[in-house]
Protein backbone atom coordinates (compact mmCIF):
# COMPACT_ATOMS: atom_id res chain seq x y z
CA UNK A 1 0.00 0.00 0.00
CA UNK A 2 1.28 3.47 -0.70
CA UNK A 3 2.66 5.24 2.33
CA UNK A 4 0.21 8.18 2.16
CA UNK A 5 -2.78 5.84 2.33
CA UNK A 6 -1.17 3.85 5.17
CA UNK A 7 -0.42 7.05 7.13
CA UNK A 8 -3.99 8.31 6.68
CA UNK A 9 -5.44 4.93 7.68
CA UNK A 10 -3.25 4.95 10.82
CA UNK A 11 -4.47 8.47 11.63
CA UNK A 12 -8.05 7.24 11.19
CA UNK A 13 -7.34 4.23 13.44
CA UNK A 14 -5.81 6.39 16.17
CA UNK A 15 -8.76 8.81 16.04
CA UNK A 16 -10.89 6.05 17.62
CA UNK A 17 -8.63 5.56 20.65
CA UNK A 18 -9.49 8.45 22.98
CA UNK A 19 -13.18 8.95 22.16
CA UNK A 20 -13.85 5.26 22.93
CA UNK A 21 -12.93 5.90 26.59
CA UNK A 22 -16.05 8.12 26.74
CA UNK A 23 -18.22 5.72 24.74
CA UNK A 24 -17.96 7.84 21.62
CA UNK A 25 -16.72 7.73 18.03
CA UNK A 26 -14.80 10.59 16.41
CA UNK A 27 -16.51 13.09 14.12
CA UNK A 28 -20.09 14.35 14.14
CA UNK A 29 -21.37 11.14 15.71
CA UNK A 30 -18.95 11.92 18.57
CA UNK A 31 -21.69 13.98 20.22
CA UNK A 32 -23.46 10.66 20.91
CA UNK A 33 -22.58 8.36 23.80
CA UNK A 34 -23.21 4.63 24.03
CA UNK A 35 -25.49 3.88 26.99
CA UNK A 36 -26.46 7.55 27.46
CA UNK A 37 -27.77 9.09 24.24
CA UNK A 38 -31.25 8.08 23.07
CA UNK A 39 -32.79 7.66 19.62
CA UNK A 40 -34.08 11.24 19.52
CA UNK A 41 -30.55 12.53 20.32
CA UNK A 42 -29.28 10.50 17.35
CA UNK A 43 -31.95 11.89 15.00
CA UNK A 44 -31.25 15.44 16.23
CA UNK A 45 -27.50 14.93 15.63
CA UNK A 46 -27.22 12.96 12.39
CA UNK A 47 -30.79 12.96 11.05
CA UNK A 48 -33.31 10.27 10.22
CA UNK A 49 -31.84 6.87 9.36
CA UNK A 50 -31.59 5.82 5.68
CA UNK A 51 -33.28 2.58 6.74
CA UNK A 52 -35.23 2.51 10.00
CA UNK A 53 -35.16 -0.54 12.25
CA UNK A 54 -38.16 -2.86 11.96
CA UNK A 55 -37.95 -4.23 15.51
CA UNK A 56 -36.69 -2.69 18.75
CA UNK A 57 -33.57 -4.90 18.61
CA UNK A 58 -32.67 -4.00 15.01
CA UNK A 59 -30.20 -1.39 13.83
CA UNK A 60 -31.09 1.95 12.27
CA UNK A 61 -28.87 2.30 9.21
CA UNK A 62 -27.21 5.52 8.10
CA UNK A 63 -25.64 5.21 4.63
CA UNK A 64 -22.18 6.54 3.90
CA UNK A 65 -22.49 9.45 1.47
CA UNK A 66 -20.53 12.48 0.26
CA UNK A 67 -17.47 11.43 2.23
CA UNK A 68 -19.44 11.01 5.47
CA UNK A 69 -19.14 7.70 7.31
CA UNK A 70 -21.91 5.13 7.42
CA UNK A 71 -23.30 3.92 10.75
CA UNK A 72 -25.70 1.37 12.16
CA UNK A 73 -27.08 2.07 15.62
CA UNK A 74 -29.04 -0.21 17.94
CA UNK A 75 -30.80 0.63 21.19
CA UNK A 76 -31.65 -0.96 24.50
CA UNK A 77 -34.27 0.70 26.71
CA UNK A 78 -34.10 3.64 24.25
CA UNK A 79 -30.38 4.28 24.94
CA UNK A 80 -27.70 3.51 22.35
CA UNK A 81 -26.59 -0.11 22.81
CA UNK A 82 -24.12 -0.28 19.94
CA UNK A 83 -22.76 1.91 17.17
CA UNK A 84 -21.26 0.27 14.09
CA UNK A 85 -18.92 2.46 12.07
CA UNK A 86 -18.58 1.56 8.38
CA UNK A 87 -16.22 4.35 7.34
CA UNK A 88 -16.56 6.56 4.30
CA UNK A 89 -17.33 5.28 0.83
CA UNK A 90 -14.75 7.51 -0.86
CA UNK A 91 -10.99 7.07 -0.55
CA UNK A 92 -11.64 3.87 1.34
CA UNK A 93 -7.93 3.00 1.45
CA UNK A 94 -7.20 6.14 3.51
CA UNK A 95 -10.17 5.50 5.78
CA UNK A 96 -11.00 2.32 7.72
CA UNK A 97 -10.43 0.18 4.61
CA UNK A 98 -6.70 0.87 4.96
CA UNK A 99 -6.54 -0.41 8.55
CA UNK A 100 -5.04 -3.91 8.70
CA UNK A 101 -4.79 -6.43 11.54
CA UNK A 102 -1.03 -5.97 11.48
CA UNK A 103 -1.37 -2.16 11.82
CA UNK A 104 -3.81 -2.59 14.71
CA UNK A 105 -1.55 -5.01 16.60
CA UNK A 106 1.58 -2.93 15.96
CA UNK A 107 -0.03 0.26 17.24
CA UNK A 108 -2.53 -0.94 19.83
CA UNK A 109 -0.75 -4.16 20.84
CA UNK A 110 -2.53 -7.47 21.40
CA UNK A 111 -6.33 -7.37 21.48
CA UNK A 112 -8.21 -8.42 24.62
CA UNK A 113 -9.74 -11.18 22.50
CA UNK A 114 -9.82 -12.49 18.94
CA UNK A 115 -12.77 -14.51 17.68
CA UNK A 116 -13.60 -15.93 14.27
CA UNK A 117 -17.16 -16.52 13.12
CA UNK A 118 -19.23 -17.07 9.99
CA UNK A 119 -21.41 -14.24 8.72
CA UNK A 120 -23.34 -15.64 5.79
CA UNK A 121 -20.70 -17.05 3.45
CA UNK A 122 -17.89 -14.93 4.89
CA UNK A 123 -15.57 -15.91 7.71
CA UNK A 124 -14.94 -12.79 9.78
CA UNK A 125 -12.44 -12.13 12.55
CA UNK A 126 -13.24 -9.84 15.46
CA UNK A 127 -10.43 -8.15 17.39
CA UNK A 128 -11.71 -6.65 20.65
CA UNK A 129 -9.95 -3.82 22.49
CA UNK A 130 -11.13 -2.57 25.89
CA UNK A 131 -11.20 1.19 26.48
CA UNK A 132 -12.35 1.90 30.04
CA UNK A 133 -16.00 0.85 30.42
CA UNK A 134 -16.34 0.34 26.65
CA UNK A 135 -15.03 -1.92 23.97
CA UNK A 136 -14.10 -1.43 20.33
CA UNK A 137 -14.55 -4.44 18.08
CA UNK A 138 -12.75 -4.44 14.73
CA UNK A 139 -14.50 -6.82 12.31
CA UNK A 140 -12.25 -8.00 9.46
CA UNK A 141 -13.23 -9.97 6.34
CA UNK A 142 -9.53 -10.77 5.92
CA UNK A 143 -6.35 -9.54 7.61
CA UNK A 144 -6.30 -6.55 5.23
CA UNK A 145 -10.03 -5.91 4.80
CA UNK A 146 -11.65 -4.15 7.78
CA UNK A 147 -15.42 -4.32 7.36
CA UNK A 148 -16.56 -2.16 10.30
CA UNK A 149 -15.87 -1.14 13.90
CA UNK A 150 -18.35 -1.65 16.75
CA UNK A 151 -18.49 0.42 19.93
CA UNK A 152 -20.42 -0.89 22.91
CA UNK A 153 -20.31 -1.13 26.69
CA UNK A 154 -18.22 -3.92 28.18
Amino acid sequence: ADSYAAKEALKTLNSFYKPALKGQFPGVVGRLTVGKSNRQDVINTIGEPSISRKHADDFDLYSANMGNPGYAISYKLNKIREIRYFGTNVERQTNIGGITMKMLKQNWYAPASTTTFKNGGITQTKLTYHRGAYKLEFIFNSSTDLDHINLLKK
